[in-house]
């Protein structure tokens, strides 16, 4: 089992967080995933007709993570939270990445209800992981960059394992070593929100809707929670 924990410097920082750990174990990454298909082009369509706008800057829950950003010394507009980025890419080209079905899941959950989210192979996780500040010595390898290696800045929020780092900026970049790959079958998914008091309804929504999308294609799902006061769970 990997548990993923919150430190208590991070918990402190940001009391309101609340994090979704949606996992899933036996993944068939290799068939078609038909309800992922349709959300991904329910999502376009509605962005063709005017019907919906994905979040951006101007929203509350994303400006929760350009505050966050800056208060750890990252610039957001330089910098962008994942589902920051995600959004302007769709808005400025009408379509969604189509990556893996695991991966298009999550991003589909993630652009819907402007959350972050991310996603581990748990096969490639050493010990657990946890969300701390960096002190700078980390390293960090970049998806689909498996020959750089960047140490993050002292006092930047990172996901991290015994081996290394599994996210940058918090929810920026992922890995390369702990990407999800159609041979993925064991992976943790993510969602997050800093501002529980506002949006933790949207995050439990999101997350079983997530694991709706994962149901018919593995073996097992669950969803567990982390905030400043379960800090811990296991995947």
């Amino acid at each position: 089992m990997t548990v993923f924990g919150i430190s208590p410097a991070v918990a402190d920082a940001f009391p309101d967080t609340l994090i979704a750990l949606v996992t899933a174990t036996g993944v068939h990454g290799h068939e078609p995933w038909p309800h992922t298909a349709a959300a991904l082009e329910n999502l376009e369509q509605q962005l063709a007709d005017g019907s919906w706008q994905p979040a951006d800057e101007t929203d509350p829950r994303i400006e929760a993570w350009h505050a966050a950003y800056r208060s750890f010394g990252t610039n957001p507009r330089r910098t962008r939270p994942s589902v920051d980025a995600l959004g302007r890419r769709f808005a400025k080209k009408g379509t969604l990445p189509r990556i893996n079905p695991a991966v298009d899941s999550y991003n589909a959950v993630s652009v819907r209800h402007g959350l972050p989210a991310g996603a581990f192979d748990l096969d490639h996780v050493t010990g657990d992981v946890e969300i701390r500040h960096a002190d700078g010595s980390e390293e960090f390898t970049p998806l689909g960059e498996p020959d750089t290696i960047e140490n993050p800045k002292p006092g930047e929020i990172i996901y991290t394992d015994t081996t290394g780092v599994l996210t940058r900026h918090w929810n920026h970049r992922d890995a390369h070593r702990t990407r999800v790959t159609e041979d993925s079958t064991h992976v943790a998914f993510v969602l997050e929100t800093l501002r529980a008091d506002r949006d933790g309804h949207l995050l439990k929504t999101a997350a079983h809707e997530l694991q709706g999308l994962l149901l018919p294609h593995a073996e097992q799902t669950r969803v567990y929670y982390l905030s400043p006061d379960q800090p811990q769970a296991g995947a």
